[in-house]
């Protein structure tokens, strides 16, 4: 399989939103109002419906959802641990790396879905699904843990409030209790998805910037490096360990080599950090994901 003909028409919408916001009247303010929508409502309602659309098999995605679990806390791990390495704690500023150590292990959920289904056939989006639902409240708390402690505040409420862990909540609930979205209901929901992953492709484009990575170096490239060389290699070994099935592996790769989450810079700017530093490294990832996906599908798999 060629991914990367595969994966062209995802990143092609990046390269159409990066060249729309940059040259034309539709600046960083439309696209501010455009990642809100798709973030608190257009993907929650697609991940709802990802969820609900097919009997939920819990013991059978349990492999897969203990090696995303286990990739995860990996990635934290490694992310953490940086400025107690010898060499690292003298070139990276702690307040810096308080803010982009989710650049590590945090992942893209639209391109996540947009891949899906062509990885994984009709089986795909509803496995990605189950990932976000174990892994993404494990990432908000870690995102958020170290900015919390470098700063002294609280993080609970927020994290009660993410529409994504709503939807999630919600859709896993409904699955197994057999519930599902009606049929004349159906349509819109599906056209709601769709909008999601193509304005959230778009958006992402849109936020791309790259002027403060030169003062951070050290710390752009230990987080980069786990997040798209580190992880696929991880992922492969627990693939291995844990005996995946060929679509579970092939899930649990493209979930490894992800770029990382375009809202990450938004958390960092909410929280008082240097927005502009992580919207950078957010913008490198996106781009690095274009090597590390057909790395992870093509060379590893």
């Amino acid at each position: 399989m060629n991914y990367v003909q595969l994966l062209f028409p995802d990143f092609s919408l990046i390269l159409c939103g990066y060249l729309v916001c940059r040259y034309t009247g539709l600046n960083r303010t439309v696209w501010e109002q455009v990642e809100s929508l798709t973030y608190y409502f257009l993907l929650p309602v697609l991940l709802f419906q990802s969820i609900v659309k097919n009997p939920l098999d819990l013991l059978a995605a349990s492999s897969l959802i203990f090696a995303g679990l286990g990739l995860s806390l990996c990635a934290i791990g490694l992310a953490y641990a940086l400025p107690y390495l010898p060499w690292f704690r003298t070139h990276i500023d702690t307040r810096e790396h308080a803010a982009n150590a989710q650049i590590a292990f945090r992942f893209n959920s639209f391109i996540a879905l947009a891949l899906a289904e062509r990885l994984a056939g009709p089986q795909g989006p509803q496995l990605i699904a189950v990932l976000i639902g174990v892994c993404v409240p494990l990432m908000n708390v870690a995102a958020v843990w170290p900015m919390v402690r470098h700063a002294q505040g609280g993080f609970g409420a927020a994290l009660v409030r993410n529409p994504l862990i709503l939807a999630i909540a919600a859709g896993l609930a409904a699955n197994l209790l057999g519930l599902a979205i009606p049929p004349w209901l159906e349509p819109t929901t599906s056209r709601i998805g769709a909008s999601s992953i193509t304005l959230g492709l778009l958006a992402a484009g849109a936020g791309m910037r790259f002027g403060p990575l030169a003062r951070a170096k050290v710390l752009a490239v230990s987080v980069l490096g786990i997040r798209h060389f580190v992880l696929p290699v991880v992922a492969l070994g627990l693939a291995w360990i844990l005996g995946l099935s060929p679509i579970h592996t092939t899930v649990l790769l493209a979930f490894s080599a992800l770029p990382t989450a375009s809202s990450a810079y938004v958390l960092a700017a909410k929280m008082g950090y240097n927005g502009a530093l992580t919207a950078s490294l957010v913008s490198l990832s996106t781009l690095l994901g274009m090597a590390s996906l057909p790395f992870a599908l093509g060379v590893l798999r």
